[in-house]
């Protein structure tokens, strides 16, 4: 699909859109090149694809690249980042990424994500997870791998809104304060 390269993007966006397909999806992206290039990329190819078709960007999971693709037309996204971190003991709260497997959390009895209301969080703590995935206990990762999908699902709905309200910008700069990323300027 033309990798970093903005001609070749652009010639594979200009003949995949003329066979008039009920969507498109954006690949070969996300696999180690910097952010910016990502960005670049589909700032040069999303606008040939049709807005009244769906966008999908493959392989791309992570809150920030959610809501940067979102901001530079992505319609759709997947990745097994959720999944894989919480099977390996990272959690995504609202206020970053918790390694739930460290000893900090040994007896902190307080929930994964006080400001989430997934069945995890509203009945299990951070120890209890934490002993859970110290012992191999599948239940561990699966209630780590269920919160984090419910994060996802939940930034998204937030997303959404905040495109209703007109305030993605300001959106991704409350969330990039809280999660601990770095700010970015409105694009």
């Amino acid at each position: 699909q033309g990798g970093i390269y903005e001609e070749l993007r652009k010639k594979s966006a200009r003949e995949i859109t003329s066979l008039d397909f009920p969507g498109y999806a954006i690949g070969g992206l996300s696999v180690g090149e910097p952010a910016e290039e990502m960005y670049a990329m589909l700032e040069c190819t999303v606008p040939l694809l049709p807005e009244n078709k769906p966008r999908y960007l493959m392989g791309v999971g992570s809150p920030d690249y959610l809501i940067e693709g979102t901001i530079r037309g992505i319609d759709m996204f997947d990745c097994v980042l959720p999944t894989r971190i919480g099977r390996n003991g990272t959690t995504m709260t609202k206020k970053g990424r918790v390694i739930i497997r460290d000893a900090a959390y040994a007896r902190d009895f307080s929930p994964l994500d006080p400001d989430c209301d997934c069945y995890t969080c509203r009945n299990f703590s951070r120890a209890y997870i934490r002993h859970l995935l110290k012992a191999n206990e599948i239940l561990g990762m699966r209630l780590t791998t269920y919160h984090n999908v419910k994060f996802l699902i939940d930034l998204m709905k937030n997303i959404r809104q905040a495109i209703i309200e007109n305030r993605l910008g300001d959106f991704r700069n409350e969330f990039y304060e809280s999660f601990g990323y770095k700010s970015k300027k409105q694009k």
